[in-house]
């Protein structure tokens, strides 16, 4: 899970920050609130799920909540717990094994509210229905488990409210509902109850499919029930919808943070670059594997952070598929106009997306805070965002699209001193490595 925490063995990155553990085996992640595992600024919701190459795409993935018991927009709404936690994720009927060597030519499959959904072809099983009290104001928290899907999320004749982007809370900002979410990323969407008593539909409808490829694929099977109290228990009269045509569609430039992020920072202008980070990406043609500066990672056999504490301190330390860079602790780095890039993610760290797709402004006054931001090639020239380089980051490490981004070698080899269950960085690995390939 991204969440930030001092001790980066314990960051969860398979061979990055640790080498993963076996079948019938288990490793605790201690004392997290001693060492700050969970400071003021990760207070939010998150995607929990399994590191390791595309388990995630078989179910190894769950929604992760940490509420501020000070929260400073607890004035908005009156119910916030279990039962307003919405998830839209795809649903994917073989292993990870079989869809990835099938990369290319594998589409989305339907998309599932909260667990439950329909395809096309398939049995009519209920829908998750969501109950709500006339005059009650919600927030949902909305969490994209999927592996691959976008999805755009829409509840039936209403305008809602949405007041924060993936892990930083912002100003609020009225929208017609009709919200597109990029996998991995997740919101909060304030709905009052205030339509008339009945059932509504949730679209939830999975971005991307091709029932050419896919012959189980029906985007407007993607979807839940908003029933009010005292509304029959049946499914609403309206037909199925791709969601409002009318929609005031979410954007994101006009999104800004309620408080700095970090608490450290005094104001909400992004700091000036000490670094330009050129990053293309490609795919080369007919094969399965994603390139970064034409550079496709391959996890290395010794993880990365085992490397630095046994003395790599420069790129050329690590091997070319690491696709590593080191810079100097606490410095900002900013991207050149990413203009096509699958979903972007800097593990356990946030950055400021000064600009968006969707305009041509540089916002470096008061820009959104994320951590999961998918740069379309649509849009007004690309994105462009900047972070700081306080511990070491990671994308995406399957299909090859992934990079490490290492922070001040010398200050982690100071500071960073692994458990006993770790085993002072010889443990995990050799277990790991003495097993079968079937189980790796």
């Amino acid at each position: 899970i991204s969440v930030d925490t001092p001790n980066v063995f314990n960051e969860g990155s398979p061979f990055v920050t640790t080498c993963p553990f076996g079948p019938n085996t288990s490793y605790t992640y201690s004392d997290f609130f001693a060492h700050g595992f969970f400071p003021s600024t990760t207070f939010f919701h998150y995607r929990y799920h399994s590191q390791l190459s595309l388990q995630y795409a078989d179910g190894l993935r769950v929604a992760f909540v940490i509420y501020d018991p000070e929260d400073p927009q607890a004035h908005l709404y009156d119910v916030d717990d279990e039962s307003t936690i919405w998830t839209v994720a795809d649903w994917w009927h073989n292993t990870s094994v079989s869809g990835l060597a099938s990369y290319n030519a594998t589409q989305i499959i339907p998309g599932l509210f909260n667990g439950a959904g329909r395809y096309q072809g398939g049995p009519e099983v209920p829908y998750a229905v969501q109950t709500v009290t006339t005059g009650t104001r919600y927030r949902f928290r909305i969490i994209n488990l999927s592996a691959r899907a976008d999805f755009v999320v829409s509840i039936d004749n209403r305008m809602s409210s949405t007041f924060s982007m993936s892990s930083a809370t912002t100003s609020l900002y009225v929208i017609n509902c009709n919200i597109t979410m990029s996998f991995f990323s997740y919101l909060y969407l304030q709905v009052t109850a205030d339509q008339p008593i009945g059932n509504y539909w949730i679209n939830a409808i999975p971005q991307g499919g091709n029932p050419a490829h896919n012959l189980n694929f029906n985007s407007t099977l993607g979807r839940g029930i908003l029933r009010y109290e005292g509304a029959p228990a049946e499914e609403p009269a309206t037909p199925m919808t791709l969601g409002p045509q009318d929609a005031n569609l979410l954007n994101e430039a006009d999104l800004h943070p309620l408080n700095p992020i970090p608490a450290s920072i005094s104001h909400f202008a992004a700091p000036e670059p000490n670094y330009i980070l050129d990053l293309t990406t490609s795919m080369p043609v007919d094969l399965t594997v994603w390139e970064i500066n034409s550079i496709s990672y391959i996890p290395p056999t010794v993880p990365t952070l085992i490397k630095i504490l046994d003395g790599a301190s420069n790129a050329s330390d690590f091997d070319v598929h690491e696709n590593t860079f080191v810079f100097e602790k606490n410095k900002v780095v900013e991207n050149l106009r990413l203009t096509f890039f699958p979903t972007f993610h800097l593990h356990g760290n946030k950055f400021w997306v000064i600009k968006s797709n969707a305009t041509d402004t540089v916002n470096t006054v008061n820009p959104i805070i994320r951590d999961v931001r998918y740069p379309s090639s649509t849009g007004s020239g690309g994105t462009i965002f900047r972070f700081t380089t306080d511990k070491p980051v990671f994308w995406h490490f399957v299909a090859g699209l992934g990079s490490v981004m290492v922070s001040d070698p010398e200050a982690i080899r100071e500071q960073v001193h692994p458990t006993d269950a770790w085993g002072e960085y010889d443990a995990l690995c050799p277990a790991y490595n003495a097993l079968p390939p079937s189980e790796q």
